[in-house]
């Protein structure tokens, strides 16, 4: 199950919850016991070793994926 960043607009915490992701965007209560906190928008991080600005799908050429990767390993026509 997936985990959502919260923030209570009575108290101000942020929190996480687990929760599946038909209810992520429902209110949420928060650890003080207030209603109606909301889920907060969560950054990743991403890794590439595509050239900067380079468009990363079209640059992928499907060598360097370990197997098991995307599709079980067999995206792009490669098996692996």
């Amino acid at each position: 199950m997936p985990k959502y960043d919260y923030r209570c607009h009575t108290c101000d915490d942020s929190f996480e919850l687990m929760r599946p992701m038909s209810q992520s965007s429902e209110p949420a209560t928060c650890p003080q016991g207030h209603e109606g906190a909301r889920r907060l928008l969560s950054a990743f991080a991403s890794v590439s070793n595509a050239t900067p600005g380079a468009d990363p799908v079209s640059s992928w050429t499907g060598s360097d994926t370990p197997s098991g990767g995307c599709c079980g390993g067999v995206c792009g026509g490669h098996a692996h």
